[in-house]
């Protein structure tokens, strides 16, 4: 069995390093032209869990990081072919005439709305089900 592990490094050190998502890939089927079967979670969104299979892979005809990338496109999208480049969110802005404008939590799309609401901890907040928008915006820069 194959483990991947995309692990975070904050400032490219081990000290507060943690675990970001996994990758278990398996053969069900020797031989040449095997099968795997595989399963992908991400810890941020420990109730999802992508699985699949790639039939008659031809083993030993490229690296092993070319069975991990078909497994996580079939994964991802039920084919061995990668999803088109996902785009920046638009969430609408509220408030803006108040003077505070923000951002309603349940506009934001998933799977950014459980990663925006987990970098939130400790960020205070406008109301129930909202965020400031400059909190979003320094989120969607990485500055948060």
């Amino acid at each position: 069995m194959l483990r991947v592990t995309v692990e975070l490094w904050p400032g490219g050190r081990t000290n507060g390093r943690r675990t970001l998502a996994t990758a278990d890939i398996w053969r069900a089927r020797s031989g040449a032209r095997a099968d795997y079967e595989f399963e992908l979670g991400d810890d941020l969104l420990p109730d999802q869990v992508w699985r699949g299979c790639l039939q008659d892979y031809p083993r030993w005809s490229a690296t092993v990081w070319d069975l991990v990338a078909r497994s996580i496109a079939v994964a991802l999208t039920g084919t061995e072919e990668l999803p088109p480049r996902p785009t920046t969110p638009l969430v609408p802005v509220h408030g803006r005439d108040s003077g505070s404008p923000y951002v309603l939590i349940d506009e934001i799309p998933e799977p950014t709305r459980t990663f925006f609401i987990a970098n939130l901890r400790s960020s205070s907040v406008p109301g129930l089900n909202s965020a400031y928008v400059w909190d979003w915006e320094d989120f969607l820069a990485g500055q948060r």
